[in-house]
């Protein structure tokens, strides 16, 4: 039996159980659920949504929201169930174990609005795997590839639907390559840097189904100040206050 932690967001008013020494959300997850959280209301799929934490940080903001955790670890959508029954969010998020290569329409009555996910970053092959099973599987394309990522989003969004991902930069061709070939346009891309001095490691990127061409280049997503502490535009992401 694993050991679990709970950890809180926004003064409390969220709770999140986790794994302690399996996978564990990162920034990550909460950079990509603000962003996504800022669409006025709708029908939301998070593939691979881990404890569910982006479907509560969502869901929280925005109670117009309805979302739909997608999570292919039993243990981890029984923990994500957990999360949403503590949270009282039952109304607003739903959580299925699935593999998102099977998902269709009636599985979550309908396409969608949007698609959000925090996907695997490194293909099989490279990196060095780690040893923990659920871990293993959030970092590498061990049970779903970017492929499969696109794929379902082209399949369950309507057309003009959005999909909006955090993914690694050095895979920045992959996913403008991938989301075209299934006829998502990418319409907005921001760099994430550690610091003011670093390069970008991660992206955050949106696309939509069926847009015309022409993408928007944000200013870059700057986390840490050079004494370590959260810049302004990431401190706003842990405030309490709802969008």
């Amino acid at each position: 039996m694993k050991d679990f932690s709970t950890d809180t967001f926004f003064n409390g008013k969220i709770k999140v159980k986790q794994n302690r020494s399996g996978y564990r959300f990162s920034i990550d997850a909460v950079l990509l659920a603000y962003h996504a959280g800022k669409c006025p209301g709708g029908r939301i799929i998070d593939l691979g949504t881990g404890c569910a934490i982006i479907p509560l940080i969502m869901a929280y903001r925005n109670p117009k929201l309805t979302v739909c955790g997608i999570e292919i670890q039993k243990e981890l959508a029984d923990i994500a169930t957990i999360n949403v029954k503590s949270n009282n969010m039952e109304k607003q998020i739903t959580i299925l174990c699935r593999d998102m290569k099977e998902l269709n329409y009636d599985m979550i009555s309908g396409p969608v609005d949007m698609v959000v996910s925090n996907p695997p970053y490194w293909k099989i092959l490279s990196g060095k795997m780690n040893p923990d099973q659920q871990r293993a599987v959030a970092r590498h394309e061990i049970k779903a590839t970017l492929f499969d990522v696109i794929e379902t989003a082209h399949r369950m969004l309507h057309t003009a639907g959005r999909i909006v991902m955090v993914y690694s930069s050095d895979r920045l061709t992959d996913i403008i390559a991938q989301m075209r070939s299934f006829n998502i346009e990418p319409k907005l891309l921001r760099t994430i840097h550690s610091n003011g001095k670093s390069g970008a490691k991660l992206i955050l990127i949106e696309g939509i189904k069926g847009g015309r061409p022409g993408v928007t280049i944000a200013s870059p997503l700057i986390i840490y100040h050079e004494n370590g502490s959260y810049t302004n535009d990431v401190k706003q992401m842990f405030l309490p206050s709802k969008s």
